[in-house]
């Protein structure tokens, strides 16, 4: 039988850190008080070869929106559920990771992502005996991939990316994954707040693959986003 290793200390502050000096973007996209859609994404951290990985999905390119951009495993809240039990099912259900074996340690405030009128929590865990990773749903889920933090933190996998509606934030490339949006601002605010974070050049500004403008073409009803 395989040992448990306890979570790093980084991971454990994590929480803590953030609550105590909290990044303005979870201030600007706090969700309303009255929130009919609710979602939950699990922030996978696994004991890896290397250190410490963290699970990133990239989704299916056949779904209606965010196709084949990269997530974090979650989904809606079902009746009755919880952020954490509903992304700990989310987890299990898109790429087979075995709820008993995830223990979760915190979450973040509450974010609003307003294109789809969702308010979401991203939580936690800690995955110390890690098994195989899998596609369990290609509907919904392409790939998955433990990508390691070492990788995360290096300043050449790191930029700034404009999005489609105009805002400017974090990037990563990894792993032949473009990372963008809300699950790269994710990344970056744990990363500050474990306190990993190595200095990068933040003007260092990477165009958005053209795949995701056409994304944003199509759901917006063919309206073409500005540059500049």
């Amino acid at each position: 039988m395989t040992a448990l290793v306890r979570p790093p200390e980084w991971l454990l502050r994590a929480e803590e850190n953030l609550r105590a000096d909290q990044p303005a973007w979870f201030r600007d996209f706090a969700p309303p008080q009255d929130v009919a859609r609710r979602s939950a994404v699990l922030m996978l951290v696994a004991q890896g070869e290397r250190g410490h990985d963290i699970v990133l999905t990239e989704r299916s390119h056949a779904l209606r929106s965010h196709a084949g951009q990269v997530s974090f495993p979650g989904g809606r809240l079902d009746p009755g559920e919880g952020p954490v039990e509903a992304a700990l099912r989310e987890t299990w259900e898109e790429v087979g990771v075995d709820p008993q074996g995830v223990e979760v340690v915190g979450s973040f405030p509450d974010l609003w992502l307003s294109p789809s009128q969702n308010a979401v929590t991203p939580v936690l865990g800690w995955w110390g005996a890690p098994g195989p990773l899998r596609v369990v749903d290609p509907g919904e889920v392409a790939r998955v991939e433990r990508i390691p933090v070492d990788d995360l933190v290096d300043p050449a996998n790191r930029f700034t990316v404009k999005g489609p509606s105009g805002y400017v934030g974090p990037g990563f490339e990894v792993a032949d994954l473009f990372v963008w949006g809300f699950t790269a601002q994710l990344l970056s605010v744990l990363l500050d707040a474990s306190g990993l974070t190595r200095p990068w050049d933040d003007g260092r500004r990477r165009r958005l693959p053209l795949r995701f403008v056409r994304q944003y073409v199509s759901a917006s009803g063919g309206r073409w986003p500005t540059t500049r």
